[in-house]
């Protein structure tokens, strides 16, 4: 049974990872498939009052820092407030360990819930069951009237059996079976033109700053026939760019026909069954599963089809301080990382994490960090102030170093990552790249938004009459950068079209 245009709306707000973002973009698809209208959710959480507004908010949390949960929070709060008649819905990592807090914000907000509660906290490891509900909705046996009846009493009814309500210990992510975890595989993105596909979740990892780990669970990957298959429909579709993502790529193992292959050997494969789609590598951390893969992983990245880009978690450029967090690896083996992938790559855009304010980081620890990352050059850093989570051993660590002291590094650190980022544009200018177009807009006519293949944000001048569609490939030449560069520009450069 289908309402079409009658059925509930939805709009949709994702915090954090690239992870999260591909899963939001499968349950918006789910809903749009359904025939639900699905709403934009603007800047700062203010959702668009387009006819009224949605029926049903979603928020996908993020549980990395303490600042990704406060504004997981703040989201909450305002959408309770701005649509009391709404319901909303709130999953993601943050909703897998704190589940019964944030089923605390709606009385917080409104001081008593008489009526039936109108938010609904789904764990993490259960978020796969948003990917039914608009199937469920669209099969309601007393249609919309049903639903316009008592809403909330209707969510209940399907979700609420499943998630076994607010629990003192969040269900663990173990007991998910794997196939769920994979069931985020998105026919169309309603967010990104670029397209998304989950190879890998979970970390097996006991970094001591991280909290991720234990909401989402241990290591698992899809098999590599499905990854393949899944990449396939993507090409067919005409999307030009595959990123593959997860928890932690690194950790990549299938067991299946055609044999048990990690991350190098699934690049191969794919490459192998794939004609043209290229593909892009989500964050990477540079530890020895990267080393002793049972083929060069180098000799794969040189393929012309692997984008010559690459985000490394490093965390720290001091040995003692990475000896603290859990990091298998050293500083010297960052570099040479950097290093043999510069050798297989013409000037790739090379960007790292930075997490500064690490209990026991002194002065000299961040000089060690600051000075690794001038010496490797990072076209990009994103550095951020240590954050204690709840949970991990960090948590519990001596030496705290002052919020001031951490935000006045970060700073040092940023300077250093727009020094590199402009003197790594300004080497470009002039020269032919590959992108994909992100955004063509019809009243905008003569320019389009793309991502170069070396991670380039660009404002295309297009030829008359040139209609690029999103997802598509075009070649251009960079020509400039933006006349605010230095000021947090929308653009990297400018660039002009090439037949």
């Amino acid at each position: 049974m289908s309402f079409l245009w009658s059925l509930p709306s939805l709009a949709l707000y994702t915090l954090g990872c690239k992870l999260n973002q591909l899963e939001s973009e499968s349950i918006a698809g789910a809903f749009r498939h359904a025939g639900f209208r699905v709403l934009p959710w603007g800047a700062e959480g203010v959702v668009e009052q387009n006819s009224g507004g949605p029926d049903i908010l979603l928020v996908n949390t993020c549980t990395v820092t303490s600042k990704a949960e406060q504004k997981a929070r703040r989201i909450i709060r305002k959408a309770l407030r701005d649509h009391p008649q709404a319901l909303l819905i709130v999953t993601g990592c943050y909703a897998q360990v704190e589940q019964e807090r944030l089923g605390a914000l709606e009385t917080e907000v409104r001081g008593t819930v008489p009526d039936a509660s109108r938010l609904f906290v789904v764990s993490g490891d259960q978020k796969s069951m948003l990917l039914d509900l608009p199937r469920m909705l669209s099969e309601l046996p007393d249609g919309v009237a049903g639903w316009r009846a008592d809403p909330a009493a209707v969510l209940s009814t399907l979700l609420c059996p499943r998630t076994a309500a607010q629990t003192t210990r969040p269900p663990s992510p173990s007991i998910t079976q794997p196939q769920e975890r994979f069931r985020f595989i998105p026919g169309d993105f309603s967010f990104h033109s670029r397209a998304f596909l989950k190879i890998q979740d979970g970390c097996d990892k006991h970094c001591t700053y991280c909290r991720v780990r234990l909401a989402r669970g241990p290591s698992v990957s899809l098999e590599a026939p499905q990854v393949l298959s899944a990449l396939q429909a993507l090409e067919a579709r005409g999307y030009g760019e595959a990123v593959l993502t997860g928890v932690n790529i690194s950790r990549y193992c299938s067991g299946q026909a055609p044999g048990e292959l990690d991350l190098a050997g699934l690049l191969g494969y794919l490459l192998e069954g794939t004609e043209h789609i290229r593909l892009r590598l989500s964050s990477l951390e540079p530890g020895p599963e990267l080393a002793v893969m049972k083929r060069d992983f180098f000799t794969v990245l040189a393929h012309p089809r692997i984008r010559p880009h690459v985000h490394l978690s490093v965390q720290s450029g001091s040995p003692r301080i990475l000896e603290k967090m859990g990091r298998p690896y050293t500083p010297q083996d960052i570099e040479g990382w950097v290093r043999r992938f510069r050798s297989v790559k013409d000037d790739p855009f090379v960007a790292g994490d930075i997490i500064t304010g690490f209990p026991g980081e002194t002065e000299d620890a961040f000089e060690e960090t600051y000075e690794l990352c001038r010496r490797i050059g990072f076209t990009w850093i994103h550095a951020f102030p240590y954050s204690p989570r709840p949970g991990t051993e960090a948590y519990l660590f001596k030496e705290p170093v002052s919020e001031r002291e951490a935000v006045a590094r970060v700073e040092r650190l940023l300077g250093l990552a727009r020094q590199g980022r402009r003197s790594y544009i300004e080497g470009w200018v002039g020269r032919t790249v590959e992108a994909v177009v992100e955004a063509y807009k019809p009243e905008a006519a003569g320019t389009a938004a793309g991502v170069s293949e070396n991670y380039l944000k660009l404002l295309i001048t297009l030829p008359q009459g040139v209609a690029p569609s999103p997802g598509s490939l075009v070649r251009c030449r960079i020509r400039s950068l933006p006349d605010d560069a230095d000021k947090n520009p929308r653009f990297d450069a400018t660039a002009e079209w090439l037949v």
